[in-house]
């Protein structure tokens, strides 16, 4: 088979404009002559193997939403998979291309293979989940299959995402983000009165006497999000009540759920407009504090929000986000990144969420290190909700958010970390349950699927070997 050969002149162009760069600049990075990177932008050169892994490796990104549509899929696929760090040869770029066009039956098998490798490693992920949908009867609980609905989604639901984010312009003109004076607005002209009243429930919608009440004592980012929320449910409500009529859900409870979540999740999307908060994302180098001065959200919405942005061709960088209680329970959680949560159970003790749920309101920075060699740049800050009573104590909590150290440079909490040194890195799991480490100091109990081995005359600090199965 003739090599195909790709043309990429617009798309690098596109690259080197939008990231700011000068020829010389971008073709160092390239490791390339400028001359030759000229060539390739005027579609006089075409784009080598070597140079399309380079564009991959120094803008994972950006050249992921921008490489030409003609690539060939089943070279990128191999590439892909032969790139998992598991493996213990690396095969460069170029001879991965060869075998892709040379022998695409081949090259397919071990892409649907490394496929199904991948499905493998989850298989201590799903006996986790079978241990804990036993505790319910007839298997999954109604929030469970909500979370599930959007985790299967990649927590990005495009009909709503991009409705909300027409009627955030609507709304909010040339300003980042609606503001609570132009959402009343908008409500009064849909005939919907606002009271904000002390005391009482956050958000109450009396559909009969069109009118909503909020409370008054709740942060002021909260009861904006409340009156997102409140906008959103009615000029979205069609499109809510569509996605969760095809929803496979069992009960009247977890449609109930959907339609909240989907509720909430259009509410991020009016407050925090996809492609704008995107863009300010990207050039904030997810500095959360500043996108939440910029969109006068919360910590915890904007993490959320920086969860959601998977839009084809308009991606963000892949992250996790998760938020962990006092008692270690995931209360929410989400992953575009390789990073999956452990379903049922505790935490990892070693990983930095906790200690920030202990100490408030500071931002811990952690490199870490999961069992199949990936390595995360996380942050973790705790935060406090006051109840506004001196008999109900506040609601604590913590939020994580992280990315691939791979991606390090896009996000700006990576700056003061020496990736480059093995003592720095924080070697965790998913849960001690399912975790493999046979040389962890804070195991609360064995992995499920391995033996121990006990020495009575020895002790160490944890009171066992963990032994092949």
């Amino acid at each position: 088979m003739a090599n195909k050969r790709i043309f990429a002149g617009e798309p690098l162009r596109s690259l080197r404009q939008r990231r700011g760069l000068r020829q010389a600049e971008m073709a160092a990075t390239l490791g390339i002559s400028a001359s030759y990177l000229s060539q390739l932008e005027n579609d006089e050169r075409h784009l080598t193997p070597a140079l399309a892994d380079a564009l991959a490796s120094a803008f994972p990104i950006d050249w992921a939403d921008l490489a030409p549509a003609d690539a060939d899929t089943i070279a990128e696929g191999l590439r892909s998979a032969l790139a998992d760090p598991q493996l213990s040869t690396q095969v460069p770029g170029e001879q991965a291309e060869r075998l892709a066009r040379q022998f695409p039956a081949f090259a397919q098998a071990f892409v649907e293979l490394h496929g199904l490798h991948a499905r493998s490693r989850q298989r201590l992920e799903m006996m986790d989940e079978t241990i804990g949908a036993s505790l319910a009867a007839g298997g999954r609980l109604p929030w469970e299959e909500v979370r599930d609905w959007f985790h299967l989604a990649n927590n990005y639901v495009d009909r709503i995402d991009r409705d909300a984010e027409r009627l955030a312009y609507e709304i909010a003109g040339d300003e980042a983000s609606p503001r609570v004076r132009t959402m009343q607005q908008w409500l009064r002209q849909a005939g919907v009165g606002v009271e904000w009243k002390s005391g009482g429930p956050m958000r109450r919608f009396d559909e009969a006497a069109r009118a909503i009440q909020l409370d008054s004592n709740q942060p002021l980012e909260s009861g904006r999000f409340q009156l997102a929320y409140q906008v959103a449910a009615l000029a979205l409500s069609d499109q809510i009540a569509a996605i969760v009529a095809e929803a496979p859900l069992r009960t009247e409870a977890a449609r109930h759920l959907l339609t909240v979540g989907l509720g909430n999740y259009a509410a991020g999307a009016l407050l925090m407009p996809y492609e704008r908060f995107r863009s300010a994302a990207r050039t904030l180098r997810h500095d959360v504090d500043r996108l939440r001065q910029l969109f006068h959200t919360s910590f915890e919405q904007c993490c959320h929000r920086l969860s959601t942005l998977q839009r084809p061709q308009a991606r963000g960088i892949p992250v996790f986000f998760a938020r962990v209680d006092m008692a270690g329970n995931i209360t929410k959680r989400h992953s575009a990144t390789r990073l999956q949560f452990g379903r049922f159970g505790g935490a990892c003790p070693l990983w930095i969420v906790h200690e920030a749920v202990a100490i408030p309101d500071r931002i811990h920075v952690q490199l870490a290190e999961m069992p199949d060699g990936i390595r995360y740049v996380s942050i973790a800050k705790g935060l406090v909700k006051p109840s506004g009573s001196f008999y109900r104590p506040p609601r604590r909590y913590a939020v994580v958010l992280g990315c691939e150290a791979a991606l390090a440079d896009e996000f700006i909490y990576a700056d003061g970390l020496n990736l480059r040194s093995e003592d720095a890195v924080t070697r965790i799991g998913i849960s001690c349950r399912i975790c493999p480490r046979d040389a962890c100091d804070q195991r609360a109990f064995p992995p499920s699927d391995r033996g121990i081995a006990v020495d009575p005359s020895q002790r160490d600090l944890v009171p066992y070997r963990v032994v092949e199965g």
